[in-house]
This record gives C-alpha cells, sequence and structure tokens, in this order.
C-alpha cells in the first residue's frame, strides 16, 4: 500500500437540495474507508438535508480516521454553510496523512 493514497474525489452538484441527498448519501457510503476530497465550486444552494448527509459523512470519517476534505467551496456554499452556523466538515487524522 502506497504512504500517500491517492483521496477518492466527488464533485459535489450544484444544487445539494431534498432531491441530491439520497444519491449524495449512496455516493458518499460507496466511498467509506478511502480519503475523500469533495468539490464544491459548483454549489449554488446547500439545503438543511444535504448538509446532514455531509455532518454524517463528516463523523463517519473521523469513527474510520480517514481524511476527509471540502476542496474549492463556491461562495454560494460558504455562505450558506455560514448561515448554517459554520459547522466543520473537514477532517485530517492526528499525525497527517497514514
Amino acid at each position: 500500500m502506497s504512504e500517500l493514497a491517492a483521496p477518492a474525489q466527488v464533485s459535489l452538484p450544484p444544487v445539494l437540495d431534498l432531491q441530491a441527498a439520497e444519491p449524495l448519501r449512496a455516493e458518499l457510503m460507496a466511498l467509506r474507508g478511502r480519503p475523500l476530497a469533495m468539490d464544491a465550486s459548483q454549489v449554488t444552494r446547500l439545503g438543511g438535508l444535504c448538509l446532514q448527509v455531509l455532518m454524517s459523512a463528516r463523523k463517519i470519517w473521523v469513527e474510520d480516521g480517514v481524511c476527509l476534505t471540502v476542496d474549492q467551496p463556491s461562495s454560494g456554499f460558504s455562505e450558506q454553510l455560514a448561515a448554517f452556523g459554520g459547522p466543520e466538515l473537514q477532517f485530517q487524522p492526528e499525525g497527517g496523512l497514514s
């Protein structure tokens, strides 16, 4: 196994609403156990249910001790995340990459 496993890449859809929640959950769970980088550059709307999916994924990745990052958050993503209280979505295990 290589020391620096490349993270799986997920491009978040522009609209993270009720319709996007289940497909997003399924896509993320299929990648469980792998380092994950989510590209949020195209997100224009972030709804509460998809935020719950993202927060749940963060909790699972923390429990698994695997890196999870949100890359290139769009201004819409960042603003709506802040409106929800700015919960932390990123996780980097202690000791960096293993």
